[in-house]
């Protein structure tokens, strides 16, 4: 018989790609996942995962043993999960804190979630996710604080950047893609023009990070960004001549006081500091 425990822990070291964000989902330590991933290898007969000091990879038979593992806790948390209540738990996440790493995150974080969470997710500008939060309407949300601060728990740094297509020249005032106000980053991106005497206008308005890099992509214009939401757009402020964007945390603000709450929070931050890594 195979222990589901360990084939829990395995899927969660393939999607973290980190033994120790593995360990934080699950609510564990490193040397213990190590150990149970060795005992399940020894118990197939098969080496499933590659180790260096800081990641982890799949090897051409953990690769085909993921599905199976996944199959099989998608079997038993459906089996179980009738014999559990449900609990909910709603997340906020600033769309400037994630963009195009949402889709990674939320896998994560699924793939670590006990088996009667139940979580809503929504994405909009920071305040509104801030106030969500501060209203009891969220039980946890994400967001980026670009002008200080020290409530939340601080997962780690996303520096900003100006993304621009190769190639693109701005001309006589800098065309800036940008979601609306208030926006923390779009009034630092201004902030910073203002400061350095660069005139700007408003080149390509978006309702959210996936929409402001369809602008941006088609030459629109340069849109001020993580390198979390901008995928693989490089940061071109340097040799455009634009000025240093300030420092950028990726800020999670929780209420605990469950086991649920705290392993749903507990998935979220190690799901983040993943990302970040």
């Amino acid at each position: 018989m195979l222990d589901l425990a360990s084939i829990r822990l395995f899927v969660l070291a393939a999607r973290f790609g980190n033994l120790t964000r593995a360990a934080e989902a699950a609510g564990t330590v490193q040397p213990v996942v190590s150990q149970r991933l060795k005992q399940l290898e020894e118990r197939l007969g098969r080496r499933l995962l590659e180790r260096t000091p800081r990641r982890v990879r799949l090897t051409p038979e953990g690769e085909a043993f993921l599905p199976r593992a996944e199959a099989l806790l998608a079997a038993h948390d459906a089996a179980v999960a009738p014999e559990m209540p449900r609990q909910r738990f709603a997340i906020g996440i600033s769309d400037h804190a994630t963009g195009l790493a949402l889709e990674g995150l939320l896998r994560r974080v699924r793939s670590a979630l006990p088996v009667e969470a139940e979580l809503e997710v929504r994405v909009g500008l920071s305040h509104a996710m801030r106030a969500a939060w501060e209203e009891g309407t969220c039980d946890a949300c994400i967001l980026r604080r670009d002008g200080g601060g020290k409530d939340g728990e601080v997962l780690g740094t996303d520096p900003l950047g100006w993304r621009a297509v190769a190639g693109f020249v701005p001309t006589t005032s800098v065309p800036l893609a940008v979601l609306p106000a208030p926006c923390g980053v779009r009034a630092a991106a201004v902030q910073a023009l203002e400061a350095a005497r660069l005139p700007w206008r408003e080149a390509f308005a978006a309702g959210s990070c996936a929409a402001l890099l369809a602008g941006v992509r088609a030459g629109f214009g340069v849109a001020p960004m993580g390198r979390l939401a901008a995928g693989d757009l490089p940061d071109r402020g340097p040799e455009l001549g634009l000025p240093a964007l300030p420092p950028s945390e990726i800020v999670l603000f929780g209420r605990a006081g469950t086991p649920l709450r705290t392993a749903v929070l507990r998935a979220i931050a190690a799901g983040l500091r993943t990302s970040l890594e």
